[in-house]
């Protein structure tokens, strides 16, 4: 029997998530019940059914009016601004995924349980009041059943942290600084526009690279507590609508070479992280990762070392699906913990 979510949030990672659902193996456990989202069903239906970044939806896909139908299924379409409105209850929902990005706190996610939810699951970084924050791959095994409130980090932390981790164990990470190169999002206008938290937002994202703040450093320390303080971020956006890279850089303990690095990450990526990791020693583009449901993929051309001790690496990831999958890796995991 499929548990019961609701998607609170119809935006990049809310399409991408109901999209995922049906194409890569989800929709036997996790059936989708609701779409919040503040427009009409209409468009709703239009953005579910053609996707710039992704391509035709590869089921039908129709409204009655109320409901969004997809291939048989069908799903509420509400229009609730509130988070204590919400018909959880009466719905029997038993997850909610968290992907407006518009809160990040305990309190308002409070208000779905409230609202008769049993759990939530951010799709990005929450306060540090909640239950947990999972990078799959790296800490599920933190899910537990009395959890009600859980985040499943960035796109940027499912990339970095399990790649940190690693080469933290076998070279022993001194110091880093990291430069998320990012694909536009909607936050950013195709024509100089106005931005009341950011004058570099205000710029034409077709038009430029643009520096904007970033919080990856303190995602590392909440999720690596043994590097905290070690770590410094960068974050500039690119104009390309999908496909992200990270650029890091390790001051490391132990003596190494280029080589070793690729070694340990090639054994990791088709060992116990396959399917969540990737490496590639392949001549790619941005492009090339458009669709691929990794975390990441480390780009072997790319690496250096210098002076033994100064690792330069590159991380290819689709910060859309990539991300959207783990999220529903994390859903599925913690619903079936008893």
């Amino acid at each position: 029997m499929a548990f019961r979510v609701a998607i609170n949030g119809y935006g990049r990672i809310g399409q991408s998530v109901l999209r995922a659902i049906y194409e890569c193996g989800y929709r036997d456990q996790l059936q989708v019940v609701a779409i919040n989202e503040l427009s009409d069903i209409e468009t709703v239906t239009y953005l579910t059914r053609y996707d710039t970044t992704h391509g035709r939806f590869p089921l039908p896909v129709a409204h009655n009016g109320r409901d969004l139908l997809i291939d048989g299924d069908a799903i509420r379409v509400l229009n609730q601004a509130e988070a204590g409105s919400m018909p959880w209850q009466e719905m029997d929902v038993d997850l909610v995924l968290e992907c407006s990005g518009s809160f990040s706190d305990r309190l308002t996610a409070q208000k779905h349980l409230d609202s008769g939810a049993r759990r939530l699951l951010f799709s990005q970084p929450a306060e540090a009041d909640v239950d947990a924050t999972i990078i799959y791959g790296f800490n599920q095994q933190l899910l537990a059943a009395d959890q009600t409130i859980v985040a499943a980090g960035s796109c940027s932390t499912n990339c970095i942290v399990p790649i940190l981790n690693l080469l933290h164990r076998e070279l022993g990470i001194i110091s880093g600084v990291t430069t998320t190169i990012h694909s536009a999002m909607n936050d950013q206008p195709v024509i100089d526009s106005y931005n009341q938290t950011d004058l570099r937002l205000t710029r034409s994202a077709m038009q430029s690279i643009i520096p904007v703040n970033t919080g990856l450093n303190r995602g590392i320390d909440r999720l690596l507590p043994e590097l905290a303080g070690r770590f410094e971020s960068l974050h500039v956006r690119v104009p390309t609508i999908n496909v992200s890279l990270l650029d890091i850089s390790l001051n490391v303990s132990e003596s190494t070479s280029a080589a070793q690095v690729n070694e340990i990450l090639r054994i990791a990526a088709e060992g116990p992280l396959r399917g969540l990791l990737g490496y590639t020693e392949e001549a790619h583009a941005s492009i090339d990762f458009n669709r691929d449901a990794r975390s990441g993929i480390v780009d072997g051309t790319q690496t250096r070392v210098s002076g033994g001790k100064m690792i330069k690496l590159m991380c290819w990831f689709d910060n859309e699906w990539g991300f959207a999958n783990r999220m529903l890796d994390v859903a599925q995991g913690w619903l079936n913990i008893k």
